[in-house]
């Protein structure tokens, strides 16, 4: 991975560490409704140390890499936005909604703002 440029590498290990995300604050409404609470959240919690596993290092290869906090934070949100709608409608089977694409224009508004100068 090292050979990839810096913001490919950030941006891939965030998608990664952003499907172990979404399954572990989400997944559980699926798959553990039926589970106490503190079950769903000691499982959750096993799923998020594989997010932070690649969460961290891209943080820190992107940051190093000249990708400013701001702009590692907004490329998370849209990330997280990228992977959540998908989740949402093949996993859990949430009809899509409107609101997806207008919440996914706003997002490029942020990046344009963002990553401008």
């Amino acid at each position: 991975m090292n050979s990839m440029p810096v913001p490919l590498q950030t941006i891939s290990l965030l998608v990664a560490s952003n499907v172990f995300m979404t399954f572990a604050w989400y997944g559980h409404l699926k798959n553990l409704a039926d589970r106490p609470w503190y079950a769903a959240a000691l499982i959750s919690w096993g799923i998020a140390l594989f997010e932070y596993l690649l969460q961290v290092p891209a943080n820190r290869i992107g940051f190093a890499g000249g990708i400013s906090l701001a702009q590692l934070k907004i490329l998370q949100e849209v990330i997280t936005l990228a992977v959540f709608v998908p989740f949402a409608m093949f996993f859990m089977h949430q009809p899509f909604r409107l609101d997806y694409v207008w919440a996914g224009l706003c997002l490029v508004g942020a990046v344009y703002f963002i990553f401008r100068g």
